[in-house]
């Protein structure tokens, strides 16, 4: 099993630190390090910087916001960024919601499916050196009645990895047919086919299978012998995702949980939430989810949470480490790393 990390820096530190991190990361032998965005930092350009920071660990993007950029331009930023890292960028893409692409970005959030897919196809025309001539219902190019050409990129042809942020059913079942790699929030392994089998399904559609995918889990790592405290802690953080982070319509994070057997305590989560009972709100998410889905507890406990994500097929692990600072989250990777190698080689 491969261990990622997401960027990390202590706050006085900032970018320095940040690059200290990921070099010390990579040392420890992380698999790759990933970067996201909401409506700060955007999540290509710190990359580029720890590029050329860091020789060996893979530099991903979790996640660009589909209608934050064209297709084009979000081509020739995966180009640039296989450029400058030698090989070691993978572009991750998900779909974000209402809240951030109309009220942040200004674009419409309609067919994000249907976007997705003409995306992937789009930068792919794109990387591999082709000119763009795309007929799509979300994309058309060249603009129809227009003065615009099909051009090919004058940039090197490049192979870019493809990683999809997918929660519901269609979009899962789009990404095993088309990416390169799944970003599975939300995800709990024990109930974890209620994503895996429209993975499947999509990747089976076009003639392949799940081992064809990088299978890439977000959560969070701490170790500790108060895992009552350390759970509760936890718990309490889902509120603000179940009741704030989408509308009563939308919240993909919550329905996702909901398919895996929470939807009575997710729904009241986001009802006490929505009538501003914030600490009830807090109060009511259960313990249970949160340390099934993520790594919380003792060595022994976390070995064992480990064992059940490999069995679950499961490749990848991204950690959001626990720790005041920087020297405290690398611990944290050093210790479940050596828990990871330990259960390889048992």
């Amino acid at each position: 099993m491969k261990i990622a990390v997401n960027v990390s820096s202590d706050a006085d530190g900032g970018w320095e630190s940040a690059a200290a991190f990921a070099l010390e990361a990579e040392r420890l032998g992380a698999e790759s390090i990933w970067s996201g965005e909401s409506w700060g930092f955007d999540a290509i350009t710190p990359l580029a910087y720890l590029s050329a920071r860091t020789r060996r660990i893979g530099l991903g993007t979790g996640i660009v916001q589909l209608g934050s950029r064209s297709p084009a331009n979000l081509a020739m930023a995966a180009m640039s960024m296989q450029s400058l890292s030698g090989g070691r960028f993978r572009l991750g893409l998900g779909a974000s919601g209402p809240q951030v692409v109309e009220g942040w970005h200004g674009v419409p959030f309609s067919r994000p499916i249907q976007r997705t897919r003409e995306m992937i196809e789009i930068v792919r025309l794109a990387t591999a050196g082709e000119r763009l001539s795309y007929d799509g219902e979300v994309y058309r190019l060249p603009l129809p009645d227009g003065e615009g050409r099909a051009i090919r990129s004058s940039a090197e042809a490049v192979h870019v990895p493809i990683y999809v942020a997918a929660l519901g059913p269609r979009n899962l079942e789009l990404t095993g047919e088309l990416a390169d790699g799944w970003i599975g929030g939300s995800f709990i392994p024990e109930t974890g086919e209620a994503f895996l089998k429209h993975l499947r399904a999509g990747a089976e559609r076009a003639g392949r299978s799940l081992d064809d995918l990088d299978l890439q889990i977000p959560l969070s790592a701490e170790l500790t012998d108060d895992v009552e405290e350390a759970g509760k802690r936890h718990a309490r953080g889902y509120a603000f995702t179940f009741g704030a982070m989408g509308s009563l319509r939308n919240n993909f994070y919550k329905n996702a949980f909901a398919r895996q057997g929470f939807a009575e305590e997710v729904d009241e989560v986001q009802r006490l939430w929505m009538d501003r009972e914030r600490d009830k709100a807090r109060d009511a998410v259960p313990v249970e989810l949160a340390m099934k889905a993520n790594l919380i507890g003792t060595p022994s406990m976390i070995s064992e949470r480990l064992r059940v994500y490999r069995q679950a097929g499961i490749t990848t692990l991204r950690l959001g480490l626990a720790g005041a600072n920087n020297g405290e989250r690398l611990d944290t990777l050093g210790r479940v790393m050596d828990l990871a190698k330990g259960l390889d080689q048992a």
